[in-house]
């Protein structure tokens, strides 16, 4: 069948020109559905060849870079949001029939993580709540899971401390990032705002939403739950409480939306890491991170943040946390512009090195879209 641009499609008026119209997009729906399932026989093709290269149409990176080529060489109606849905699903399932994977996320089903997993990773892979951040980078390490999806970072609340914890002792990579929009609701089986006596929700939807709290309900009981998933569960199942969480969770716990986007700041958005056991080739857009421990002498850490700037390597972002077991003493998460292996970015690494105690490489990925 002759493809057609949307400037060419004309057709009469009156029922016998809706007709055309539907038999036509009737022959198109048939027409994608061939294609899709041509393009998934070649990933199987793909799957089962002895070719090395093989492994490159199955890549996570590849596929989203060639999502966001279609994006930008789109010139018809589709919006970019909406190819990049589309076509995450298709090469998804194209990546389920070469290697099925296992995904592991913070759970349960319905929270922001399982929606940033899903965001990235489509929904042909078997996505496996875990129950805490340890347990995934724990299935990842093992095998268990190919791939896991952890927070690190909310853009009113900061850094998630545990994430960052968790790499000092873990030896898995930063495979991709990706920012998910995040908006809460309070939902509840009552029906109005004076019924409700306690309210669930995780420590940091309730930090992102202290204000609104405070002003609509000064009285009620804030309870801390280990995700906004299982604050909704919670209040499904009890009397005169609610549950602040997503709008996936309200569907899942069939409650109703008391208020929604109860956060006080808007634009709120949490940038999610992909973990995994795979180092990435460079895609010209990418970020690397390190985990670096300094000596505890005045002038240490600019010691070792000097080749950065003597090199003209932009450092896009500095954390720090506490030492367990050695008071007073810290690490450092610094994100750098660049790529591990750019000849530039490798060797300025090497000069931080020699004025760091210890540093490990914790993966150079491509940037996140934060839209």
């Amino acid at each position: 069948m002759k493809s057609k641009d949307h400037n060419d499609i004309t057709g009469g008026s009156g029922t016998d020109g809706i007709r055309k119209f539907i038999t036509e997009i009737n022959e198109i729906d048939e027409t994608l559905l061939s294609l899709i399932n041509r393009r998934l026989l070649i990933s199987e093709r793909i799957g089962k060849s002895d070719d090395q290269n093989r492994h490159h149409d199955m890549d996570e990176i590849t596929h989203h870079a060639a999502i966001e080529r279609l994006a930008r060489i789109n010139q018809g109606l589709l919006t970019p949001d909406v190819i990049r849905h589309v076509f995450t699903e298709i090469y998804s399932a194209c990546r389920d029939i070469q290697l099925p994977a296992v995904v592991s996320y913070l759970g349960p089903e319905a929270t922001f993580t399982h929606m940033a997993a899903i965001k990235h990773f489509g929904h042909c892979p078997r996505l496996m709540p875990q129950p805490a951040i340890r347990d995934i980078f724990f299935e990842t390490e093992k095998g268990n899971s190919r791939f896991g999806v952890v927070p690190v970072e909310n853009s009113i609340e900061g850094a998630v401390n545990y994430t960052l914890d968790l790499f000092f002792e873990s030896e898995l990579k930063i495979c991709a990032e990706l920012y998910l929009p995040v908006s809460h609701l309070l939902m509840s089986n009552e029906g109005a705002l004076n019924r409700i006596k306690v309210v669930y929700s995780h420590p940091q939807a309730f930090a992102q939403c202290r204000e609104w709290l405070r002003h609509h309900l000064p009285h009620a009981a804030l309870e801390h739950c280990n995700s906004t998933a299982d604050a909704a569960r919670l209040a499904s199942n009890q009397p005169a409480s609610a549950a602040v969480a997503g709008k996936e969770a309200a569907g899942l716990y069939k409650l109703g939306v008391l208020a929604s986007g109860i956060e006080d700041i808007p634009n709120n958005v949490t940038r999610f890491l992909v973990i995994g056991n795979k180092e990435n080739p460079e895609t010209g857009n990418d970020k690397t991170t390190l985990l670096f421990v300094t000596g505890h002498v005045p002038g240490a850490l600019y010691s070792a943040l000097s080749p950065l700037a003597a090199a003209g390597v932009n450092m896009l972002k500095l954390e720090s946390r506490p030492v367990k077991h050695q008071s007073w003493n810290y690490f450092f998460f610094v994100d750098l512009d660049g790529h591990m292996d750019d000849p530039h970015i490798k060797d300025t690494i090497r000069q931080m090195e020699k004025q760091c105690m210890y540093l490990k490489w914790l993966g150079s990925y491509p940037k996140g879209m934060k839209r």
